[in-house]
């Protein structure tokens, strides 16, 4: 078993693992991993961040921005959720489970987020701990992927254009959901410079539907004649 499943508090471990769908047909469950998942994706991007920083210490904060995105989308964080034994331990409703949950890279991802919260929670809140564990997934992934998909984020080139033409702060994205199933939501971003809003898209995961916006936003741009 994978150190990342090796957990104190084993409720804590299987709320991680529990997705809405299962709730919904088991309501005498304690909730779904929705907030963990919230607080693995804060983790992740904080360690991938440090991650990148000590280990290139010759890269620029663009290139930095572009590779975090990479360590971090959905099917890389999918792939982690598979490699660590996540995909058939996940607790899903059995409509998930017929539309082939197990292997869905939007619960997969979200999953692997959730339990990587929990871990946290569960040791203490100790970064140290979960720290090497993530790095060693990181250094699995081959270097020529993280680059060719760090070329092609649409949130990396929104942030790119934004930093370039002045503004202080990241672009921001707000994301609800707008329907769907619990096992397959439908949401929709919109992404904002300051309080501007510049794109907005849809999508089946919230990791999608800012990929989307940010698209839109690009578009736009070039529409205008104000991004190549």
């Amino acid at each position: 078993m994978h150190e990342l499943l090796v957990f104190n508090d084993e409720k804590l471990l299987r709320r991680a693992l529990t997705h809405r769908s299962f709730i919904n047909e088991h309501p005498a469950e304690l909730g779904d991993n929705e907030r963990l998942e919230f607080l693995g994706d804060a983790i992740l991007n904080f360690i991938s961040g440090e991650y990148l920083y000590q280990r290139h210490p010759e890269m620029g904060e663009d290139e930095m921005t572009r590779r975090r995105s990479a360590l971090v989308d959905e099917k890389q964080l999918a792939r982690f959720a598979t490699e660590v034994g996540l995909d058939f331990r996940m607790r899903l409703g059995q409509g998930a489970i017929r539309e082939g949950g197990f292997q869905n890279p939007n619960l997969l991802s979200s999953t692997f987020e959730a339990v990587v919260g929990a871990y946290y929670l569960d040791h203490d809140r100790d970064i140290e701990k979960l720290r090497p564990l993530i790095a060693q997934l990181f250094d699995s992934v081959p270097q020529a992927i993280v680059g060719v998909r760090s070329n092609i984020d649409p949130k990396n080139k929104f942030q790119e254009f934004a930093q370039a033409n002045g503004a202080k702060k990241p672009p921001k994205y707000i994301t609800e959901k707008i329907g769907g199933t619990d096992h397959a939501p439908e949401f929709i971003s919109r992404v904002y410079v300051g309080e501007q809003v510049y794109g907005e898209g849809n999508g089946r995961s919230k990791k999608e539907s800012e990929k989307n916006a940010a698209n839109d936003a690009l578009t736009k741009l070039k529409n205008r004649g104000l991004f190549e």
